[in-house]
């Protein structure tokens, strides 16, 4: 019987049906069912673009394909949060990726709060849906680990935990306002809307926006329990320089920058030091903070009173 294909065209089918088969694997089985939403054909899940990494993208006339516009991706989100099950399948996704940063319900811990209705680097749900897929270049925000089509999910859980209610505190703020001006003497490190010094450390302008009252109670209670390290932006890099020149001179301040051969650091004066490691005798940086412990400083209320302050402090109105 003559043969319909020669061994080299076989080959190649061969291989043709196992490429197509693994391109199988990488769909996502809830997108085999269901009602689709806006700009979506029939069983395709949310809108979405060619990768979890890009924006969401709807089919257009003629078989192309075209964004979507901010209205039609507030819609998609808004049908994810009104249907139980996409909604479980977003908090699956931030349970497995977000809580350590986060916090369990978006209270914020090392990242920042997501429990509430505005979010200072998402802006719109475009820009979130980016920020879940890519994360924020030059932080701690890293990029999502999804498949194709899971930001939204993730991007409309985060969404509905800014419409929960938010925390209530005990205490007096105005009260706390005082303490952070005088007995705390915060504003000698730190400034709040243009007062206050910020010779080592963070501006606490929007830290009511950015951190959980847990949070900052741990800040106040065991500085050195978190500090930032992040070497790629310079406002979030707060680890502790320590050094003493081979001439005896001492030292110490919040690292800038740091090479193989130098380190530059600034003091709590504000001074900035560029030395150079070849004239050091000793040289330490770790996780310290500065600042001071307050446990022992403020009583149980003026701490209430504390926290109750710093978490109205969220930036411009």
């Amino acid at each position: 019987m003559k043969a319909f294909f020669s061994l080299p065209s076989l080959g190649l089918l061969v291989i043709v049906a196992a490429l197509a088969v693994r391109g199988q694997d990488h769909i996502d089985p809830a997108e085999k069912a269901g009602p689709a939403p806006a700009g979506q054909a029939k069983g395709k899940g949310p809108a979405r673009g060619k990768a979890a990494d890009g924006p969401p993208a709807a089919a257009a006339k003629g078989g192309g394909s075209r964004l979507l516009s901010e209205a039609d991706l507030s819609a998609d989100l808004e049908k994810i949060i009104a249907n139980p099950e996409d909604l479980a399948k977003g908090q699956r996704i931030f349970e497995m990726q977000c809580v350590t940063c986060h916090g369990p319900k978006g209270e914020g811990d090392r990242g920042p709060l997501l429990a509430q209705p505005t979010l200072t680097k998402a802006t719109d749900d475009r820009r979130l849906i980016e920020i879940v897929a890519r994360g924020i270049t030059g932080t701690e925000m890293p990029g999502g680990r999804m498949r194709a089509g899971e930001a939204p999910y993730l991007a409309a859980y985060v969404r509905s935990l800014g419409r929960r209610p938010m925390e209530k505190v005990p205490g007096d703020a105005a009260k706390g306002a005082e303490l952070f001006k005088t007995k705390g003497a915060c504003i000698t490190c730190h400034t709040v809307t243009g007062q206050g010094s910020a010779a080592i450390g963070p501006d606490l302008s929007d830290v009511g926006a950015r951190r959980s009252p847990a949070f900052l109670r741990r800040a106040l209670v065991e500085p050195s329990a978190d500090v930032p390290l992040s070497a790629a932006r310079g406002e979030q890099n707060y680890a502790f320089i320590r050094v003493k020149m081979k001439d005896g001179r001492e030292a110490s301040g919040v690292r800038l920058s740091e090479g193989t051969f130098y380190v530059q650091f600034r003091d709590m004066t504000g001074a900035i030091w560029s030395v150079s490691k070849a004239d050091l005798a000793e040289f330490r940086s770790d996780r310290t903070s500065p600042m001071p412990v307050y446990a022992g400083l403020f009583s149980p209320a003026e701490m209430d009173d504390m926290i109750a302050y710093l978490v109205t402090l969220r930036g411009k109105k």
